[in-house]
């Protein structure tokens, strides 16, 4: 599926150098490619976008390696045929899920090895690339390292430190793990797609960066993101992520429920879901019937809508008193002022924040991803909360671009410009890859990989 409309109205070929981020979300059910840019107005807008049905991922995680790599090619041909001019798709952002991914929190401390000078962002990269090096359990890497609070000489809740004067820093971080072979799977599938892999950032993560505000961030709110396999939460407080975690259950497994329970063929569970779907049964009519036809020589059946919810509805409260659970779990039960944002495919079901309300005693809402992008025409076609991640994994690209040093900062550029910028380009990458002390920084994949290289080389001396 493609659709070319984000495209039509921009001249590609006038935007040379301009830089652009690719998001791919790599879900159970469907795989989705966003290319964003930002407009003269320093709005960020999609300028294309593809998707295509997921053969080969079970619950956030590669079960198919071919069926998962053609999936990511046919989105990716989507939405490559939508981009006028010579941009080529070439890096992407990836998002992760999946019941592997787990949080912890951890308290680092670092000396600086000076007490001259101000502390500087090299200082807190070197911190945050110290916590990569923590041991975790045979088989986990950490995938993404989040500084919250930190106490400079023992003065605390200080969340920006670079330019103050101290030597001892301390830190609270939210440090992300997973499964290596799973984010290795997911790496080799999108390689061997032709595709560079820029980071891996965490779906919630990604979704809360598209449909939450900085007010309901600072306030205390929970974010749940309802997709196919999985249903993601994410809590947030004081504008810094507390909690996350990943439930193995989403809106496929209503499907099946629907599926078993009415005893039809999985399609048809899946439009009964998508078009009268409802998460209170006391919502719905018992009068009202839908016939599905049957097999062939089989008489067609009915079935009442108010049993159709009471299916869909017993499902969602399982779904919902899990992510009440993480929410006491996390400790901040009683400062949520923002209460729950729920977006997703699975948050499309009607009567869903009812539900939620009645279950946790929290208002909630439906997040939809286009609240922070340019309003262009075509802003409607994205409005559904199923695009949320994708679009949040571009919105979390343009972050990390703005975190780096204008040398370091890549850009996309037509053809006709590669050959003579491709000196630059190679330079600009040995500047990212070389720290203040002389030493080469390692990519994502070495920070993951590494630790595995070196339990096993100690097991064999």
């Amino acid at each position: 599926m493609k659709d070319k409309s984000f495209a039509e109205n921009n001249n590609t070929s006038e935007f040379k150098r301009t830089r652009v981020v690719v998001g791919l979300d790599i879900g159970t059910t469907k795989i989705a490619c966003f290319v964003g840019r930002k407009n003269d107005h320093d709005k960020i807008e999609i300028i294309a976008m593809g998707k295509a049905e997921s053969l080969g991922v079970m619950r956030g995680v590669v079960s198919n390696i071919e069926r998962t790599i053609q999936s990511i090619s046919n989105a990716v041909q989507a939405t490559q045929e939508g981009v006028e001019g010579d941009l080529k798709i070439k890096n992407v952002h990836v998002g992760i899920a999946g019941q592997h991914i787990k949080s912890k929190q951890h308290r680092g401390i670092y000396t600086r090895r000076t007490a001259n000078g101000e502390i500087s962002q090299q200082d807190i990269d070197a911190f945050v690339d110290d916590m990569y090096k923590l041991v975790m359990n045979p088989g986990e890497a950490i995938i993404s390292v989040i500084p919250q609070e930190y106490i400079v000489d023992g003065e605390p809740e200080i969340k920006d430190p670079i330019g103050m004067a101290g030597v001892r820093l301390e830190a609270n971080f939210h440090i992300i793990c997973g499964q290596v072979t799973n984010v290795q799977n997911i790496t080799r599938c999108v390689e061997r797609s032709g595709l560079n892999v820029k980071d891996i950032i965490l779906e919630p993560i990604a979704s809360a960066q598209s449909v939450l505000s900085e007010e309901e961030k600072e306030a205390g709110v929970v974010l749940v993101d309802i997709g196919g396999g999985t249903t993601d939460v994410a809590i947030f407080h004081d504008g810094l992520i507390r909690h996350t975690a990943v439930i193995p259950f989403g809106g496929k497994i209503i499907t099946q429920d629907i599926k078993e329970g009415c005893r039809i063929m999985e399609r048809q569970a899946e439009m009964l879901k998508v078009k009268f779907g409802s998460a209170l049964a006391s919502e719905s009519n018992e009068n009202e019937v839908v016939c599905i036809p049957g097999l062939r020589g089989r008489d067609p059946k009915e079935i009442t809508l108010r049993n159709l919810a009471s299916i869909v509805q017993a499902r969602m409260e399982e779904i919902i008193e899990l992510v009440n659970l993480e929410i006491k779990n996390s400790g901040y039960e009683k400062k949520l002022i923002g209460g729950i944002v729920v977006t997703g495919g699975g948050s499309q079901l009607k009567h869903l924040t009812q539900l939620i309300e009645y279950l946790t005693g929290l208002d909630a809402r439906i997040g939809y991803p286009t609240e922070h992008l340019a309003n262009t025409n075509d802003i409607e076609s994205l409005a559904s909360p199923m695009y949320s991640t994708g679009i949040g994994l571009v919105l979390k690209g343009f972050e990390s671009m703005e975190e780096l040093k204008p040398w370091e900062q890549e850009e996309t550029i037509s053809a006709t410009d590669h050959q003579s910028h491709a000196k630059k380009v190679e330079e600009a990458n040995e500047k990212i890859r070389v720290h203040s002390d002389g030493k080469k920084r390692g990519d994502f994949f070495e920070r993951i990989l590494n630790p595995i290289k070196n339990f096993f080389d100690d097991s064999q001396d």
